[in-house]
């Protein structure tokens, strides 16, 4: 390792017999079966959901939490945050997007060391959790080096965040890996699947972050879904950002030779055609859309929410990178109702959907819509008893939110990260009281302080 601040991951270690009861909140558990409870307790066996009921005797619980003037809800899934990125945040929402791509992909993501790699990563994750994200597709395109993925994996585990890492590619000061690339998918993939992951490890995942058509010869991106399919992976690509990226048709690309599979998230799709939206349906392939950072971006393009919806496609959400917007789920959600609602609303869009959009819609995008495009709807996304206690708590008692008319439009509508009292990742507290429970950010901040000093001191803009 370049700095000895890089630490491996470590575990905490928690009673295996551990029991808590959460009681009297309001439950939204976006179970169709389930449906919703008014007040509700919720009884949590080591990392799982074991009851769900108006009441629960529990004579031996080790914690109780009393929930009375709370709404729980499933943890949020971010299906994509390129989270190392996070302490370098906000410096590009007005400029042209050009400038992020030359700046951040080459000048300055270059210059990271692992330890700036550690420190963003960890920021990131520690913000999302504050917010309530308990699952993180961390979208890793800095892989410089082999210690440069060890540090962000460390970070993940060290935050205590359920993630996914995806592995993606090397940022050099040119475009080799990004403009017609002949450059396979780094190998050391193959490293980190033996060494973190071959295991089963509960909270972190190995996916690989594809460049895909838009970036690389065929030869290599049918290579590089083949390596990831032959280790069992998911992938994930960018597609459709951009008119030059459009005229690439990758997700066509990858339905003409028959690639196209329900392993595969393509993210914002914001150009692809109605056919290639219909091709990415058929195929039970996911779609990510970064809403903030979409409406952010000059040029992207439209988020194609009204076609997907035509097409029966479901969407997740995603945080994309914080150099250019806010990550957190509560702004995608309300971005994302706000933007169907005004386009549809005002006559602009002429293609049909079934139904109209709902609130619960939207609070299902980000929830188990995300847990099913990470391949993790059997363990999380819903309240279930069963699954995992990955649980966030909000006051449905403060003054933005009180009083509570209709829950599910409160979480939607007004709620933010001020709100969330408490988060649990697989029964394990990780933010209490409103305060976190396992990080100190005072300190975290001070490190992404420094560390963003030292990047961007080596970087001048012209």
């Amino acid at each position: 390792m370049e700095s000895a601040r890089v630490r491996g991951p470590g575990k905490v270690e928690e009673p295996s017999n551990r029991r808590t009861v959460l009681r009297g909140a309001t439950v939204i558990t976006l179970d169709h079966e389930l449906g919703d409870f008014e007040q509700a307790d919720v009884l949590i066996d080591g990392d799982t959901i074991s009851m769900l009921a108006p009441h629960i005797e529990v004579a031996d619980a080790a914690t109780t939490v009393d929930a009375t003037g709370m709404i729980a809800i499933p943890g949020f899934v971010d299906t994509h945050r390129h989270t190392w990125q996070s302490a370098i945040r906000h410096g590009y929402a007005e400029l042209n997007p050009l400038q992020y791509f030359a700046e951040v992909l080459q000048g300055i993501g270059a210059a990271y060391t692992p330890d700036d790699v550690q420190i963003g990563t960890l920021l990131g994750a520690a913000s999302a959790l504050n917010a309530g994200t308990t699952t993180l597709v961390d979208w890793s395109h800095i892989q410089n080096s082999p210690e440069h993925s060890d540090a962000a994996i460390y970070a993940l585990a060290e935050s205590g965040i359920r993630a996914v890492f995806g592995h993606g590619w090397p940022l050099t000061d040119d475009d080799r890996w990004t403009n017609r690339s002949a450059l396979r998918h780094p190998a050391d993939i193959e490293r980190l699947q033996k060494q973190y992951f071959a295991g089963d490890n509960a909270l972190l995942t190995l996916a690989m972050a594809a460049r895909g058509p838009e970036m690389t010869l065929p030869s290599i991106w049918r290579d590089d879904l083949q390596l990831a399919r032959d280790l069992g992976l998911r992938t994930s690509v960018h597609v459709g950002a951009y008119p030059h990226n459009a005229a690439h048709h990758a997700v066509a690309q990858y339905d003409d030779v028959g690639l196209l599979g329900d392993d595969m998230t393509f993210v914002h799709c914001c150009r692809c055609t109605n056919d290639e939206l219909k091709m990415i349906a058929a195929a039970g392939a996911s779609v990510s859309l970064g809403v903030h950072c979409e409406m952010n971006s000059q040029g992207i393009g439209d988020i194609p929410l009204d076609r997907m919806l035509s097409m029966g496609l479901r969407p997740s959400l995603s945080g994309d990178t914080e150099t250019k917007c806010t990550a957190d789920m509560f702004t995608q959600m309300r971005l994302l109702y706000a933007y169907y609602r005004s386009w549809r609303g005002g006559g602009h869009s002429t293609v049909p959907t079934p139904q109209d959009l709902t609130l619960r819609d939207v609070l299902e995008f980000a929830t188990i819509e995300g847990a099913r495009a990470v391949g993790l709807d059997h363990r999380i996304g819903t309240l279930t008893p069963g699954k995992q206690a990955d649980i966030v708590l909000i006051r449905a008692t403060d003054v933005n939110l009180a009083p509570v008319l209709d829950p599910v439009a409160a979480v939607v509508l007004a709620a933010h990260e001020g709100n969330v009292d408490s988060v649990l990742v697989a029964g394990t507290f990780v933010k209490a009281n409103g305060r976190p429970a396992r990080l100190d950010h005072s300190a975290l901040i001070q490190r992404a302080r420094a560390s963003q000093k030292r990047v961007l001191g080596q970087w001048t803009r012209g």
